[in-house]
This record gives C-alpha cells, structure tokens and sequence, in this order.
C-alpha cells in the first residue's frame, strides 16, 4: 500500500462565535477551505478527523443573552442550532461539531488549568479591575469600552483593538466607560490568575523558526511581537458565564475565554475518535498531521497563547500548519451590517445554488492573508462564463452525443491519434496536479488547473468534431466521458453537491466522495458502460437577479466613497508619531490628525528609518476602509511621488495637523 494513505490528518477550523448567522468573510477564509482540504484527504485515502465548535463563552454572550431574555445556555444552544444548519447547507459536514460551554471542553481546559497550576505557570497577582457602581458588576472585556492605548482608536473593547490588532493588556484601556450605561468605572481590588505567557518567548522562538511549514509572512510579524518582549497573560474574568477555575479559592471566577476556546480543538476532535472506536485518542492527535484553519484577526492567539499552553502542558502535539487567510471585502470596503454592508450566508444560500459560492470563493481566495473582494458582477462572470460555459457545457455535450448516437452506450475507441493520447495524458495527469496544489493549500491555484483542463477539453472537442460519426467520434467521446470522470472527481472537494450530480449522470455506483483520488490513474468507464440522460447540472445566472443583489446594498455609501468630492475630503496633514517596523519592507506609523489619531502600514521599509519619519508632516488620507495589513490594522494612507525612490509629498511650511487640501 502506498505509504501515503497511512497518513494520519486533524483538521480544525476556526470556532464562529455564537452570538449570530454566519457571514460569508468567515466561509471564505476558514470554513471552506478546511472543508475541500478535508475532503481530498479523505478521497486519497488518509486517515482524516475534520472537527469545530461553536465559541460559547465570553462577555459579548453573557450580554446579548440577558438583552433576549435567555439564559446563556439557551442562547448558545439556539446559535449551535443555526450554525449548524448554515454549515450542512453549504455543503460542510464535520465529523464533530461540538460547543465550548460542553462538558467535556469544561473539563479539558480545567485539566489544562490545573498542570499548568501545578506547574508553576499560572500564579496570582492582585489586580484593580474596573466596576459600575450603576449596573453593580466588574467590566471585563466587552463590558468596557475605551481608547487603544496603542493606536488611539475609539471605541474599542478592553482586551483587543479591531483597528491596529493588538491585545490590550489589563489595566490600559484608555477612557474607560461601562459599555452597558456609558458610566465612568470606579475600580477595585480582585485577584486574578496570569498564564506566564512571558517564560516561553525562547520556546516559541525556537518552534517558530523550526517550522518552516508554518506561512512566512505571518512567521515574521510574529516572531517581531516576541522580540518586542511577551506579557504574562491575566486568564482570569470576574463574570457569571464561563470556565470555573477549579480552585477553591477562586470561586466566583472563571477562565478568559482565549484560554479555553482552542482547547476545544482537542476536546471535539479526541469525540470524534472516540466515536470511531480509536481505543487511543490522543496518542492518535500526537501521531497525526495537525491543520488549524484560521483568518488573519485571530494569528496572535494562535501563534502565541495556544502554542504556549500546549507547551506548558505537554500532553498534546503543537500545529504542523496554521492555513491563515485574509478578510472579504465588499467592492473594496469592509462588510458591516450597522451601514446595511454585508451578505450573511444565509441569504445568500436562499438565492444562489451552494456550489456557485463554493465555486466562487474558491476562485478568488489565495492561499496568504492579502484581503480579497466580493463583486457581485465578478460572481457572474466566473459563474456564467467558467462554471457553466466551459465545465457545465463539455460535460452536458459529452453525454447528449453518447445517448443521441450510441443509445447511451459508451463507445469502443480503436486506433486512437496523437489528439488522443495527448488527451488521455492530460486526463491522466490532471489529479496529481491538482492534489499537489490542494496539499499545498493553494486551493485557488487548484481550481485554476481543473478550468484550464476543461478549456482543453472543450478545445478537443471541437478539434475531433465528434458529432459527425466515425471511429474518430468513437475515439472522443470515450476519452471525454473518462475526463468527465475525472472531472467528477477533482472537482467534488470544490464543489460537492454538482459532483455528486455528475457522478450519477454517468451511472457510477455509490458517492463520488467514496471514490479514491488515485482511481484516476486509469480510464475507469469501459466501453459498453451505460450512461444516464443528459441533464442540466448548472444554470446561467440571470443578470438581472444580480442587479437585484446589488440594490440590497445601501448605494449611496459606495457613490460617497468613490466621489471626487468626498475624496478630496478624506485629504489631510498628519504628523507621524510613532513608527514601528514589522518587517524589513513595511513600517507601521501612527499618525496624528487633529485631536485623532490613525494608524498606517507603508512600505518604505527600505526608503526610510524610523528615525527620518518620526514627527514629520505628512499629506494622509484618512477614514479608508479598515485593512490588516502584515497583522496590523491599516485605515489610513500618507501619500509620495510615484519615483525611484518614492518621496513622500509634504508641506512646503508647518501647518497644523488636521488641516485640509484644497
């Protein structure tokens, strides 16, 4: 047998948090990438475990729960519930799907606690936490809101600023208000428990550097975070809902919820095991290949908290691959439902096949953390003129001639030709090409071989013209209903619902997702096999159905944008405070503009020091579409001559920050 399908595969996607419906960011860079990855593994034959779970604990819940009505438990449940039916709808099956709030997980991260306790770890430390006299509670977390002691972005949680990415340590929230009443905190003594995050700087070096499966570009800003010096890790909430700290003394307390959400990748993936009769679950996790499909907003956690834990722990194996991919945009800005800018997944699953998403987001989405667009115009295209035309057409002409001049029957080929051969070879050839691209997570490059193989497909066609009948007919349609095959095949991880069609168009027995990958090897379909009638597997999107989609959006925040009016008005002098390099090409730097403060990410690394920049007048242009950027939140932009070295454009004398260009 061939060694590789001993291989032995853990597949973990990303934890939706359960406070509402999934939207598509989330699908693009987590859920369906994981989903094809799993798939092929297990049409090649690995021994493949693909688990998630919903995120359950946490302020944000305990919150919107008290807003309905429910308790917790009955909250989580309902959004367990919908994310469920959401995932199974887009064609996502895990072989667990599990909640943090379980008792299982409770009791996993109260292990893990306790060694790490026991260890010396985790210690105690006195802390001043924030209370409201008015709502007569502590405000951990999404209970207080405040400035970014950072990048002085309003408006921001306690523990970790949307804008330039970073976890805001305790204690450093600048401007502390009740995010409940608006109240001004008083603040009180309690003790809290830290994770000695700092002791595993070297460790973390050191797996960091080792691992060169691990993507370069998030390696780098990582491994800059280390160097800056790592924080010991306050894990303790003063909240109702959440872990309890298995400690007698720390009644009333419970652990953060970065501690223990990823532990419940472990949790639901040793059920999983368990429930396939693996006598040893976790010597099966620590044997096998560990994939934790992510997006780019949660990188520190997973590159820093979680590794660490395991590491102090010791029980359980740390990530080969950590696939992280960048945010969807929406023509260019971030999606947000307050401005009606958005498609969540479930609306878009009532109006288009699960499929077209799958085929689409598979299209655009690259294998790194550069942020990629939804265009409504775009989905048509690659639908109409990719899916439908060029693989939807060969495959539906294919199979109409074999029933039109052979009853069905697939033909005998005889003295084949050049075209032939050259044909059978690209068929042939097709899955190892694929699956090379899919084992290096590079899914969209994947997809891009499967369409060039069925241009060729439809070019061959029409070359050996098989609708004019001849042994040369013959010949081509019994190696394209083998294509067809094959087609079927490497296309199911992608799109699996239309696979599973094809599959029984060309009356083959049981799933297409039971067949073996490398079953491709051969010509499988003999002559005399008889074929099912031709039927419609994809359909053209109507345009206007499209037209419909985009009057959804609120238009007019897209016509302010693109103004040269408004434009003109995003235009301002800034001074550059601080600047920050994250790698040798880009500088992050704060700039000032007026009584605000943005946050920019340029690549003058090699033009400028930190030392040219700081405090100089720049010309900015403020309040862009948020963008993370190398890890770091970019929503601004200062502007330099396009020349060779750019220079920055500045003003001819010293104007004050803030002021406009007219």
């Amino acid at each position: 047998m061939d060694r590789r399908k001993k291989r032995k595969i853990v597949v973990t996607a990303a934890l939706p948090y359960a406070n509402g419906y999934l939207h598509i960011g989330g699908v693009a860079s987590t859920y369906l990438p994981s989903d094809i990855f799993a798939r092929y593994c297990r049409m090649r034959g690995y021994d493949v475990v693909f688990t998630c779970a919903t995120d359950d604990f946490g302020t944000p819940i305990l919150i919107n729960a008290e807003s309905e009505g429910l308790s917790p438990e009955e909250y989580v449940r309902k959004w367990f519930i919908e994310d469920q039916k959401d995932f199974e709808k887009l064609g996502i099956f895990f072989d667990f799907f599990g909640q943090t709030s379980s008792k299982e997980n409770i009791k996993m991260a109260q292990s893990f606690f306790t060694s790490l306790y026991k260890k010396g770890f985790i210690y105690v430390r006195e802390v001043i936490q924030p209370y409201c006299e008015k709502c007569k509670r502590f405000l951990p977390d999404r209970y207080l809101k405040g400035t970014c002691p950072y990048c002085g972005a309003k408006d921001q949680y306690s523990d970790y600023c949307e804008v330039c990415g970073r976890v805001i340590p305790a204690g450093k929230l600048k401007n502390p208000h009740c995010a409940i009443c608006g109240s001004k905190p008083i603040y009180k003594k309690s003790k809290h428990y830290f994770f000695k995050l700092s002791a595993f700087a070297e460790k973390l070096m050191k797996w960091l550097t080792a691992n060169e499966k691990l993507q370069k570009e998030v390696k780098n800003y990582v491994i800059q975070w280390i160097k800056e010096g790592l924080k010991d890790w306050d894990i303790t909430r003063d909240i109702p809902w959440g872990v309890p700290i298995p400690l007698k003394e720390a009644e009333g307390k419970v652990l953060y919820g970065w501690f223990d959400n990823h532990l419940c990748y472990i949790t639901v993936t040793l059920l999983a095991l368990e429930r396939r009769g693996i006598a040893t679950p976790e010597k099966f996790w620590n044997e096998a290949e560990i994939y934790h499909f992510i997006g780019k907003d949660i990188v520190y956690h997973h590159y820093l908290y979680m590794p660490a834990i395991r590491l102090a722990d010791g029980r359980f194996k740390l990530p080969d691959y950590i696939p992280t991919r960048g945010y969807l945009t929406l023509y260019g800005k971030g999606m947000s439902k307050s401005r009606g800018w958005f498609i969540s997944l479930r609306d878009f699953l009532s109006s288009f096949p699960a499929d077209y998403l799958r085929f689409y987001l598979s299209r655009i989405t690259p294998y790194s953390q550069t942020d990629i667009d939804f265009d409504w115009d775009d989905f048509l295209a690659k639908i109409n003129n990719e899916l439908v035309a060029s693989i939807g057409n060969y495959i539906h002409r294919v199979i109409t001639l074999i029933n039109r001049f052979h009853d069905g029957i697939v033909p005998s080929p005889s003295n084949p030709d050049h075209l032939d051969e050259n044909f059978k070879d690209l068929t042939l050839q097709l899955p190892y090409i694929v699956g090379d691209f899919i084992e290096k997570n590079q899914l969209d490059l994947a997809l891009q071989k499967i369409l060039e193989f069925s241009k060729k497909c439809n070019q061959y066609f029409q070359t050996k013209k098989p609708w004019i009948r001849n042994d040369a007919s013959r010949n081509c349609l019994y190696f394209s209903i083998n294509a067809v095959r094959t087609l079927a095949i490497v296309l199911a991880p992608f799109i699996p619902f239309s696979s599973q069609k094809i599959w029984h168009l060309l009356n083959l027995p049981g799933r297409v997702h039971d067949a073996n990958w490398d079953s491709t090897a051969e010509l499988k379909i003999a002559p005399g096999h008889k074929i099912g009638e031709p039927q419609v597997l994809f359909k053209k999107i109507d345009p206007k159905k499209i037209e419909e989609e985009k009057s959804k959006l609120k238009s007019s925040s897209s016509k302010e944008q693109s103004s040269p009016l408004k434009l003109l008005k995003t235009l301002r002098i800034g001074r550059i405070t601080n600047v920050r390099k994250i790698d040798p090409k880009y500088l992050h730097l704060e700039i000032t503009v007026g009584n605000k403060k943005y946050s920019s990410v340029a690549g003058l690394g090699v033009y400028y020091s930190a030392e040219d920049l700081k405090n100089k007048l720049v010309v900015v242009m403020i309040d862009l579409p948020p963008k993370r950027i190398h890890g770091v939140e970019s929503n601004s932009m200062i502007l330099a001559a396009d020349t060779s070295p750019p220079t920055l454009i500045i003003p001819e004398k010293k104007v004050a920050p803030g002021t406009k260009i007219r």
